[in-house]
């Protein structure tokens, strides 16, 4: 039998909470609607008005749809996104072939505009084009956002086994294996996972006045001890939790306590997106209920173990579900509230 074929049922009797629609409504603060994940034809892949029916169910309110991008294919999310445009805040991406100052100070102004209300820096800027995120010449970005007062969600680093070698002790060998351009363990080719958070830490630090979000638990979710450290040093930072259930849920004391005294600097994000949201009931059931040892999505296949439930308190739900995003991007809980 090979070690793909090896698929153990627990002999544990457990409880087993079944939560469909969240405890509270949630502003999900990272989807993805467009080219990223679905290619340059995602507006007929997918129904708007379904797709924002299918959230409603879930009690998703709100969402952040990170893929706005800028120009003629902000135009065409835009004309995606329709008459929903009261449910989906879209963040601008830059343009990576062109740092110019005046080109992005135009670039943003005119996303702007268009009613982006965040920007999106993703993890191809360093590993594919080699731009650290802390080079000068991104500074306007930065000093831009923070005076239009709109979040930077950065999303700089993966998983570290992920900049480990593919040997029989790297904990997500099955998943890199079947997906070696997740592989970025060449450091003559990629930067090492220290050099990625070092230069992370670089950018909120020289930007205290701007506001950033760092996508998956700060991108270093398998720490929660450094990512405490950098949330007491930082105040201009948050971090979202999308895609990484499966590295809290395994952890769970720490990861309780973490979400207890975080409550104010963690967000929602789910990570799904039109064609992909399977992943929104575990999440529900990570976050609210005290299931133990429960998979975190059968489709993902990240390693193999199973997580736990925090059951968290009404009000720390309530700060990650919608309360910490409302603030971010200036939304009343009043008006959020009414759905």
């Amino acid at each position: 039998m090979k070690l793909e074929e090896y698929k153990p049922l627990t002999e544990a009797k457990l409880k087993t909470t079944e939560i469909k629609r969240a405890k509270y409504p949630i502003f999900d603060i990272h989807t993805h609607m467009g080219k990223l994940l679905l290619g340059d034809d995602y507006d007929k892949r997918y129904d708007t008005a379904d797709y924002v029916n299918k959230l409603r169910e879930k009690n998703i309110v709100k969402a952040v749809n990170l893929d706005g991008f800028y120009g003629a294919e902000l135009v065409k999310m835009k004309n995606k996104i329709g008459e929903y445009s009261g449910f989906f805040i879209n963040f601008l991406w830059i343009d990576h072939e062109n740092l110019e100052e005046d080109y992005l100070r135009k670039l943003i102004a005119d996303a702007y505009e268009k009613g982006c209300r965040g920007i999106k820096i993703w993890k191809n800027l360093t590993l594919d084009y080699g731009i650290r995120t802390d080079d000068e010449r991104l500074d306007v970005v930065y000093e831009m956002a923070a005076d239009l007062n709109i979040p930077v969600l950065m999303h700089i680093g993966d998983p570290t086994a992920f900049f480990k070698p593919l040997a029989n002790t790297n904990e997500r060998y099955e998943e890199l294996a079947a997906n070696p351009d997740w592989q970025f363990a060449d450091h003559s080719r990629f930067p090492s996972f220290e050099e990625l958070m070092e230069m992370q830490e670089n950018t909120i630090a020289r930007h205290p006045n701007t506001t950033f979000i760092i996508a998956h638990v700060g991108s270093y979710s398998e720490n929660l001890e450094q990512v405490g450290k950098w949330l007491d040093a930082y105040p201009n930072m948050h971090i979202d939790i999308a895609a990484r259930i499966a590295e809290l849920g395994r952890v769970p004391y720490s990861a309780r306590r973490f979400f207890n005294k975080y409550s104010k600097r963690i967000l929602f994000g789910s990570d799904c997106g039109p064609l992909s949201l399977g992943s929104y009931e575990y999440m529900f059931r990570f976050l609210e209920s005290d299931d133990e040892y429960f998979p975190y999505d059968v489709e993902l296949g990240q390693g193999r173990w199973h997580i736990y439930g925090l059951y968290l308190d009404d009000e720390v739900l309530k700060d990650v579900y919608y309360k910490n995003a409302c603030h971010l991007l200036h939304i009343d809980e009043e008006e959020f509230l009414k759905g």
